[in-house]
């Protein structure tokens, strides 16, 4: 198979070679040696240029030539990985922080209407009996109060809760499953993690959780929950698991 494939490799190397950028150039390739030599570089350049676009093509070729006769001292060092892997892991980082940009845009042109609704939900709410509101935006009102420990941010607490959109739709509810619901307090959504801390063992809240602090523009596709939903949730903290 590897015969195969890199008698492939000099077939396409010599269909190629009179040809370049700027036309026609006619290369020495007089032995077996001097096809697969080329083929190597011209493969191995196609798909260096395929995944680096930005490539400087003449300090490649050097680099090619030092690496090939152990000559550049990074190799020696060990330097040569880590620039490598800096710069494709920024540059992974920055591509994938440009598609997250582009998604948010989408979703703001989409459901821009919907942030609207729960921002302006959550300024009348604020100035309702009973609402109490934290630094964060976070509003709840006690529905009942408990006498037992509270939970930190690590904690795994034995929870009921009630889950509907400003609308009154229910998109979640342990109450109408008839299950509690165990989770750590570090592996759901800001508003539960900050809320649940203010509760002691026996008590019930109502949250209304802005959209920063719930789901904010990706919640879960297919989905009752849209982009940008403002969520309330009656949570009822029934265990502190140990």
């Amino acid at each position: 198979m590897k015969t195969v494939k890199i008698l492939s490799i000099v077939m396409t190397a010599l269909l190629m070679v009179s040809c370049n950028k700027n036309g026609v150039t006619n290369l020495p390739l007089k032995t077996q040696i001097d096809s697969v030599s080329y083929a190597i570089g011209l493969s191995n350049g196609h798909q260096v240029r395929a995944g680096f676009e930005e490539i400087n093509i003449d300090l490649f070729v050097q680099g090619l030539k030092n690496g090939a006769d152990s000559t550049n001292i990074l190799i020696e060092s060990g330097k040569i990985n880590p620039i490598i892997q800096t710069y494709f892991q920024k540059k992974q980082q920055e591509e994938a922080e440009k598609k997250q940009a582009e998604a948010l845009k989408k979703a703001e042109e989409k459901f821009g209407e919907n942030k609207a609704e729960g921002e302006k939900f959550l300024a009348e709410n604020i100035s309702k009996e009973g609402v109490e509101t934290t630094e964060s935006g976070l509003q709840y009102i006690v529905l009942k109060e408990g006498d037992g420990e509270k939970p930190t941010a690590t904690s795994r607490v034995k929870v009921h809760y009630h889950g509907t959109r400003i609308d009154g739709t229910v998109f979640d509810s342990s109450v109408e499953k008839g299950n509690p619901f165990t989770t750590p307090l570090n592996r759901v959504i800001k508003g539960w993690t900050e809320g649940l801390q203010l509760m002691k063992v026996g008590s019930k809240y109502r949250f209304f959780i802005p959209q920063d602090l719930a789901y904010g523009a990706f919640p879960q596709p297919g989905g009752v929950i849209k982009p940008f939903d403002t969520l309330i949730f009656e949570i009822e903290l029934l265990e502190i698991v140990k």
